[in-house]
């Protein structure tokens, strides 16, 4: 398991921060049960960060072809049939992924295809579980043009601790299943919106691998 380069300078200057702490509490302190308690802690604090800033590599197993896979690791939080306003107009089934602060926060394409748009919406930072963040707290939008015409949308959002979204895609180029699209830090959520004829593989409350848990097929 490696290091996700979103992660770099963040752990770099946290592991910097938490031994100029602890060293400074033991020089103080000496051998005491204060200063064993800061260098614990300290450390325990710095793995917890490490760990969610671990990038796996991951193969999709199955077919490609008209497979929707989970874009990020999670739990599937909605699937239902809403109007998505800011790119179709229209109606669409939304698959919403939720990000715990424990799952990996690396996006991955959930289709092959084109990306033929790219935005970035300032907003809110509310919980990423509420149904209100899909629309109102800050976002990135991808959507992917598959090989038989149809156009998935994926939604990058911003949780009540995510304070930055990394979107690596980039109109005109060719996307694939399993090359990532993005990160997002600290907890958030990432949507999925696909026709309405779509058939959908996964239920309420299930947990999901990105780029491994096949989440629906098209038409």
């Amino acid at each position: 398991m490696k290091v996700h380069k979103e992660g770099n300078n963040i752990l770099l200057v946290l592991f910097l921060i938490l031994l100029l702490i602890s060293a400074g509490v033991c020089y103080f302190s000496g051998k005491s049960f204060p200063s064993y308690g800061v260098c614990t802690a300290s450390a325990l604090f710095f793995l917890v960060v490490l760990n969610f800033f671990r990038s796996p590599r991951r193969i999709f197993p199955g077919d490609t072809d008209r497979t929707v896979v989970a874009a990020a690791d999670g739990t599937i939080v909605a699937i239902e049939e809403v109007t998505e306003h800011e790119y179709f107009h229209d109606k669409r089934i939304l698959v919403s992924i939720f990000m715990s602060l424990f799952n990996v926060h690396a996006n991955w394409f959930p289709v092959e295809g084109k990306v033929i748009h790219v935005s970035h919406q300032n907003g809110r930072f509310m919980a990423a579980y509420l149904p209100k963040s899909s629309t109102e707290n800050e976002r990135s939008t991808v959507v992917i043009e598959t090989k038989n015409g149809e156009k998935i949308l994926a939604r990058q959002i911003a949780g009540a601790m995510a304070r930055r979204i990394v979107t690596y895609a980039e109109i005109g180029e060719e996307c694939h299943i399993n090359d990532q699209m993005g990160f997002i830090k600290f907890g958030s959520r990432v949507d999925i919106y696909l026709p309405l004829n779509t058939k959908i593989l996964v239920e309420m409350g299930q947990q999901v691998k990105g780029d491994i848990t096949s989440v629906a097929k098209l038409h």
